[in-house]
């Protein structure tokens, strides 16, 4: 098992630490529900550096990622990233990612851990094109520092303005005494913060300096377990949960990031037919309104006992008190407001099919 470079700082703080991705990772140190309410109310900080990183550069770097992603990154500027996923060329989605441009002609492409072989083959396979690529993965850390304190909690180490790093844009500059660090106003927790990338030989200086400059703010250390119920209240994909490589991003309501006007990409045609012909699934939210917790891989019925889809994942909502969760239904049973039923213990309990966001802001 791999460790990243914070993992003697998680020990000291008495994480309880899991395999996750190939690596020995921080799952919670308090408690998820306290770690969730405090990214929710304040600011926290998860370390994420398993995460992977490439450097796509070169005259025909941009082809490259058109080719490779959803959405259209053509349309990026420089201090600007985009969301977007990988096609996988039979309907499902190798991976989904987040794009940065960094310079003209210049793109950082982070992934998700567990994917960072299997993204990096498949993107070298499709590499045509005069675009080099460098897998940044074993050299660089990433922080998340989540929840509405963050900016005040952070501002008195660098000397860029982060309250003018707009929502999915970027600055590199100082922090944290150090230079060329990237900050970016990105995140999985629908809560507001910073994303830091630094190299592996810098974190721990950051990590320091971070929990010192927060201290006022209640900042603490947040483990995964509570940025999954944090993106789950969100709605936030999960890649193995709601998509995978026989999800189409259509079915998993990504649709957003999906520019089917966009210049030849990997399964252009079949997204356009399948949008055309309609669409067989959809990933739904609801919420469970009697008493149970629905979970990955627990079976969604109709009134009839009829099988009509599968939980992605579920969990019991901290900010909401009630429990919740995203799964595939069958295409008729998708409506707003539509009553399902979770098997969960042979049990059929019945749930309501809601909007997006569970979570949303006071």
């Amino acid at each position: 098992m791999k460790k990243t470079a914070l993992f003697n700082k998680h020990l000291e703080l008495g994480a309880k630490i899991l395999p996750f991705a190939g690596y020995e990772m921080p799952i919670q140190y308090e408690g998820v529900n306290i770690e969730h309410q405090t990214v929710r109310e304040k600011v926290g900080v998860f370390d994420v550096s398993h995460m992977g990183e490439f450097l796509i550069s070169g005259k025909e770097s941009l082809d490259l990622i058109q080719k490779i992603s959803s959405n259209d990154a053509s349309k990026l500027t420089v201090g600007k990233a985009q969301y977007s996923c990988m096609p996988n060329g039979k309907g499902g989605i190798v991976d989904d990612l987040i794009i940065y441009k960094l310079k003209e002609d210049e793109y950082l492409l982070v992934v998700n851990a567990s994917n960072i072989i299997k993204d990096w083959n498949w993107i070298s396979s499709l590499n045509k094109f005069n675009a080099k690529m460098n897998n940044l993965s074993e050299e660089y850390s990433l922080l998340a520092i989540q929840g509405p304190k963050a900016i005040d909690a952070m501002q008195s180490l660098t000397s860029i303005n982060l309250s003018k790093i707009k929502y999915y844009n970027f600055e590199i500059g100082d922090f944290a005494g150090l230079d060329s660090i990237i900050i970016s106003s990105t995140g999985y927790t629908g809560s507001g913060g910073f994303e830091i990338y630094c190299k592996n030989n810098e974190v721990n200086l950051i990590w320091d300096q971070v929990f010192k400059s927060g201290k006022k703010y209640g900042i603490k250390p947040i483990g995964l377990a509570a940025r999954d119920t944090l993106r789950l209240e969100m709605g936030f994909c999960l890649y193995g949960n709601e998509i995978n490589d026989t999800t189409s991003p259509l079915e998993a309501g990504l649709g957003w990031i999906t520019k089917l006007d966009k210049k030849d990409f990997i399964d252009k045609d079949f997204l356009i037919e399948q949008k055309t012909k309609g669409l067989k699934r959809k990933l739904v939210a609801f919420e469970v309104i009697e008493k149970g917790i629905p979970r990955h891989d627990y079976l969604i019925v109709d009134k009839n006992e009829n099988i009509i889809g599968k939980v992605t994942s579920g969990t019991m909502s901290p900010s909401t008190k009630k429990p919740i969760g995203l799964g595939y239904v069958k295409n008729g049973f998708n409506e707003l407001e539509n009553i399902i039923f979770i098997k969960i213990r042979n049990k059929n309990i019945k749930a309501k099919i809601v909007k997006l966001p569970f979570y949303k802001k006071s």
